[in-house]
Parts: structure tokens; sequence; C-alpha cells
């Protein structure tokens, strides 16, 4: 069993956010969903698993995950295909909902006890997306600038190791329409990467 193989299994029993929950313990069993290898170049970095991946067990089977794929110019069986392409969200969990139905923020246990270990077994990893703000504080640091927007619009200072994404939920619709660029400027070299790592040029 390899070093990763161990982690996993140990991120797979995980009950922080239950036996020892910085604030309110998650009301339900955890369900860590995430995709690793030691062969994957890329690796998605999102905030955490919704209602739907928490049932199935599979991230990014929604629209979301349809939007995704369609920026990254991949098909599903490539997405998901875990020897090329690793999914470590910032929480591993479902978080639960808020008051008005939406997801909770991704758990505070998962980032500090379990992302730097796992990158430390995946060196390979030659390109990180990291989406949303939570992924992008995680992954840039102090580089992150003060908004998504302008994180996302500075990009180009990140590449060719990291590039941030909004979140490809409809819920963004009015974002990608007043910011054109992202689709005629960043998403060409995203799709050129991808199938680069891929090995598919």
């Amino acid at each position: 069993m390899t070093k990763l193989d161990r982690l996993t299994a140990e991120i797979r029993a995980c009950r922080l956010c239950i036996e020892s929950p910085q604030g309110r313990a998650l009301p339900h069993e955890p369900r860590p969903v995430f995709r690793v290898s030691q062969t994957a170049r890329i690796c998605i970095a999102g905030q955490a698993p919704g209602t739907r991946v928490h049932a199935s067990g599979t991230p990014f089977t929604d629209p979301s995950g349809d939007r995704l794929r369609a920026w990254m110019g991949v098909t599903p069986d490539e997405f998901y295909d875990v020897s090329r392409i690793a999914i470590v969200p910032m929480g591993f969990c479902f978080p639960g909902l808020d008051a008005k139905g939406g997801d909770l923020p991704p758990r505070r246990e998962c980032a500090p006890r379990w992302r730097a270990p796992l990158f430390e077994t995946m060196p390979q990893i030659e390109l990180v997306l990291a989406i949303g703000q939570y992924a992008q504080a995680w992954h840039l640091g102090p580089s992150r600038r003060k908004s998504l927007t302008e994180t996302v619009a500075a990009w180009e200072a990140f590449y060719p190791r990291c590039i941030p994404l909004p979140h490809p939920s409809w819920r963004n619709n009015a974002w990608l329409g007043k910011n054109p660029w992202f689709e005629e400027e960043l998403l060409p070299v995203l799709k050129r990467d991808v199938r680069r790592l891929l090995g598919a040029e």
C-alpha cells in the first residue's frame, strides 16, 4: 500500500467534523467525496459536495459539472478518469444547508488536516483549477486579489501552475454575462492546457 493509499483510507474514515468539530457538528454522517491518484496531472480544487454529490458519492454530477467539463473541453469519461484528473475539494463532505436552503461553506476541519499531506503525495500535479474563493485562498495565499472577480481577472499572474475560476453554477450566469473576457480569453488557454496535460494534443 502506498502512502497515498493510506492517506486516502484515513480521509475516507475521517470523523473530525463530528467528533472534534470546529463549531456545530456535521448534521449527518460524513461521506468524503474526492478522487486522487499518483498519475493525475490536473487537479480540480472545488468547494464541497452538494446534496446530489453527497447522495451519489461522485463529484460534479450536476449542471455545474456539465458546465465545468465544457469549460475544460473534456468528455465525462476524461473528466472521471482518476488516473488523469484528480478532484480535491476544500471540504470533503457535504456541509449541510443554511436557513435559505443554500449550501453552507466547506467544513473548517478538512483543509488544515488533509490538504497539505494530500498534495505532498501528488507532486506530479502540474495544474490546479482553483474554483471559488475558498480554493483560491488556500492555493494562492496572499497573492490572491481582494475579490473573486479580481483574482480570476489576474489569472495570468498564477499561470501555469494554477488557474482561478468562478464556480460553474447557474448562479454565476450574470457574472459570466458581465465578464465576457472570461470565455474569450481565459477559457481557450484552459482548454489548450487541459488537452496538453491529458496527452491528447
